[in-house]
C-alpha cells in the first residue's frame, strides 16, 4: 500500500522508519520530512494543515493510507477532509481533537465523565486570573488553553512566576493559545504517560512511557517539548493502567461517543501519580514527541498494523505483542532551547552511526544542504535505543552521542533517572 505520513519531527521519522519495517508499506511518502526521513521515504512539500491540499495529494498520488503526526493539522480538521474523501485516516476529527486543541474543553469533559484531574479555573481576562492566583497562593499551575507547541505551560512555584505566565499569556507570547488560561492546582507525584488506540468503539493501550520536560539534568529548568523519554514506565503500574482506564480513559471516551464525536486515533493520557493513584494531567491527540520513539522502536512492524485496525474501526480482538524490552531516545537540542537558538549549524558524524533494531538516531529538526545535515529546530536528534534492560538501552541511546560532532548541541545526561538513579 501507498503511505503518506504528515509531519516532519522526530515522531514522524520514528513512525516512517515502523511502518518501512511492514511489508505492507509498498511506498511511503513523508510531508514535509527532514533529513534523516529523506534517507527511507520520499519528501513533499505540502501544507499539512490544508486540508484541501492533503486531499489533493492523496489523490494524485495514489495514497491508501494517511497518518497524521501532529497537532496542528488534526486541529485544523484534516482528517475531517480526508474521511469525507473517502481516504483511509488515522487521527481523530477536529471536534475530537478539541481533547488536546482546548485544555478547558478537556476540564468539561473530566468533569462530565467524573475523571479524576486537578481542581481549576478558566479565565478570558488578566485582572481575573490574577485575583484567583493571589487567593489560591503557590505553587500553582497556569496554562495556555490552546495549542502552544508544548510550552504553554508554566509550573509556578510561587506567585511572581505564575503573575508573569498570566502577563505572558494575555500579552501573546503564546499567539491564540493564550487567549484563554485554565489555572489548575499542583498536583504532586510523578508524571508518566499512557498511549491508548482507539477506533470509536474498542480501546487498546499499546504502551507506558515517561517523559523529560524540564530542560536541564536534575528536572530543573523551563519545560520544554521534551528532552527524552523511556518505555515502558514502572511507575505507571498495570494495576495503576487498568483502575486509570477504568476511571478516566474510558469514561472519556464515553462521554466524547455522547457528544456525537467518537474518538478515532491515538488518545496519549499523561497522568500524575501518587500512592497507587492516576489523576489526568492532560490529553494529546497524536503520539507524544520524544515517546513516539521509544514506542516505535518497541512496536516495530506491527506499528503499521495497529494504525490500520484503529483507522478501519477493527480493533476489537487485536492484541499488542510486546517483547520483554525497554527503549530510551535521549534529544539532542540547539543551545539556547527552549529560548532562542541558532538554525544552519552543521551535525558532523550522522553517517557512521549504527542504524539497527536496538539503536538509530531519528531525525527531529533537520534538513539537508547538499551532502550536509544542518540543525533546523530546537530539539534536533533524538538518539534512541533498546535494550534487554533500561539500563542497556540507556547504555546504547549514549553510546550514540559519542559520535555526533555538534558543539552548537546540547543533552541531558540523566534521562532514565527515576529509575536508573543519577550517575
Amino acid at each position: 500500500m501507498n503511505i503518506l505520513i504528515l509531519g516532519g519531527g522526530g515522531r514522524e521519522h520514528a513512525l516512517a522508519w515502523a511502518a518501512k519495517q511492514n511489508p505492507k508499506c509498498d511506498k511511503l511518502i513523508v510531508a514535509p520530512g527532514n533529513a534523516g526521513i529523506a534517507a527511507i521515504a520520499e519528501c513533499a512539500a505540502l501544507d499539512v494543515e490544508d486540508g484541501a491540499a492533503v486531499v489533493a495529494f492523496v489523490e494524485e498520488n495514489a495514497i491508501d493510507f494517511v497518518i497524521i503526526g501532529p497537532e496542528a493539522p488534526l486541529a485544523a480538521g484534516v482528517a475531517d477532509a480526508l474521511r469525507e474523501a473517502g481516504v483511509s485516516c488515522f487521527g481523530p476529527s477536529k471536534a475530537a481533537a478539541r481533547l488536546e486543541a482546548s485544555k478547558g474543553f478537556t476540564k468539561e469533559i473530566c468533569d462530565a465523565a467524573g475523571a479524576p484531574t486537578a481542581g481549576y479555573a478558566r479565565f478570558d481576562e488578566a485582572a481575573a486570573a490574577k485575583a484567583y492566583i493571589e487567593a489560591q497562593g503557590a505553587p500553582i499551575v497556569v496554562k495556555a488553553d490552546g495549542l502552544a507547541a508544548g510550552k504553554g505551560v508554566i509550573v509556578a512555584m510561587d506567585v511572581e512566576t505564575a503573575l508573569a505566565a498570566i502577563d505572558d499569556m494575555f500579552g501573546g507570547e503564546f499567539g491564540s493559545a493564550g487567549a484563554e488560561v485554565v489555572i489548575e492546582e499542583f498536583m504532586e507525584g510523578e508524571e508518566a504517560s499512557y498511549f491508548i488506540l482507539c477506533d470509536g468503539e474498542t480501546a487498546l493501550p499499546i504502551g507506558t512511557a515517561q517523559d523529560h520536560k524540564r530542560v536541564f539534568e536534575g528536572d530543573e529548568g523551563p519545560n520544554t517539548g521534551g528532552m527524552g523519554a523511556y518505555s515502558p514506565a514502572p511507575v505507571l503500574s498495570d494495576a495503576i493502567a487498568e483502575r486509570a482506564m477504568q476511571e478516566i480513559i474510558l469514561p472519556t471516551l464515553a462521554e466524547m461517543k455522547t457528544r456525537g464525536t467518537p474518538y478515532q486515533g491515538v488518545l496519549y493520557a499523561g497522568f500524575m501519580i501518587k500512592d497507587g493513584q492516576a489523576r489526568l494531567v492532560e490529553y494529546n491527540c497524536r503520539f507524544g514527541d520524544p515517546e513516539c520513539q521509544v514506542l516505535m522502536m518497541r512496536l516495530g512492524a506491527q506499528a503499521l498494523d495497529l494504525l490500520l485496525a484503529a483507522a478501519e474501526g477493527r480493533l476489537a480482538g487485536v492484541q499488542v505483542n510486546w517483547a520483554e524490552d525497554h527503549a530510551m531516545t535521549v534529544v539532542m537540542a540547539a543551545e539556547g532551547y527552549p529560548g532562542a537558538y541558532a538554525k544552519g549549524t552543521e551535525i558532523r558524524g550522522l553517517d557512521s552511526l549504527p542504524e539497527t533494531a536496538q539503536q538509530i538516531c531519528f531525525h527531529a529538526g533537520t534538513k539537508a544542504d547538499g551532502g550536509r545535515v544542518l540543525a533546523n529546530g530546537g530539539r534536533v536528534l533524538n538518539l534512541t535505543a533498546r535494550g534487554a534492560t533500561l539500563q542497556e538501552a540507556r547504555d546504547r541511546a549514549y553510546a550514540l552521542a559519542e559520535g555526533i560532532d555538534w558543539p552548537e548541541g546540547f543533552l541531558r545526561r540523566d534521562i532514565g533517572w527515576r529509575v536508573l538513579g543519577k550517575d
